[in-house]
């Protein structure tokens, strides 16, 4: 497969982040600022590399990613790694929060302007009894950090059941988080949920 553009990476992200909406080329041409025709030839392109299924649905065709496939998977797992090298001071801050199977996500004004920020909000994707180790590890964060952090955590059976009822709250944190780590953890879970 050739290189992605930037525009091809924030697509597919979009398409990973908000996995809950169907989008074609009108709506994801909002999305990346281009014209619906430019568009439609980047989407045309990605399903042409095996990256995205399309449906017709009306008289629009709607695309979802390919997560399926082994490939397109990993290919995901890397934009959201990457995507989190941009966070590089908020992946160190929160480095022992990390684990196997946990996801770690910052979202909300701290990643968009900290100086306006009021607090730090994060996500965590927590295993049954790591609460009480995830609480310990946060308090001695709160205990250094010059704001406040404002936590959620959720085990991945919260999480899927939340993302089932289509909570809104969920959806919107997934949508505008930054995932620290736990990417591969991430891009399974969400695979239940790309499929038409």
């Amino acid at each position: 497969m050739a290189s992605l553009t930037e525009r091809e990476k924030k697509a597919l992200l979009t398409l990973l982040k908000e996995f809950d909406k169907y989008y074609n080329a009108h709506s994801m041409s909002k999305v990346l600022g281009i014209s619906h025709a430019g568009t439609q030839k980047l989407l045309k392109r990605l399903l042409n590399e095996n990256l995205l299924v399309s449906k017709t649905i009306g008289k629009s065709i709607v695309y979802k990613l390919k997560l399926e496939d082994d490939y397109v998977s990993k290919l995901l797992i890397f934009l959201l790694a990457d995507e989190a090298t941009r966070f590089e001071r908020w992946k160190d801050e929160f480095e022992g929060l990390s684990k196997e199977g946990r996801i770690v996500m910052i979202y909300g004004s701290a990643i968009k302007d900290y100086k306006t920020a009021h607090d730090i909000d994060i996500m965590l994707v927590i295993k049954k009894g790591e609460s009480e180790e995830v609480h310990k590890a946060l308090e001695e964060k709160k205990q250094i950090l010059p704001k406040r952090i404002h936590a959620i955590k959720l085990t991945k059976q919260d999480l899927l059941d939340n993302i089932k009822k289509k909570n809104k709250t969920t959806l919107d944190i997934i949508k505008n988080a930054i995932i620290l780590s736990g990417q591969e953890t991430y891009v399974e879970l969400i695979k239940n949920f790309t499929i038409f």
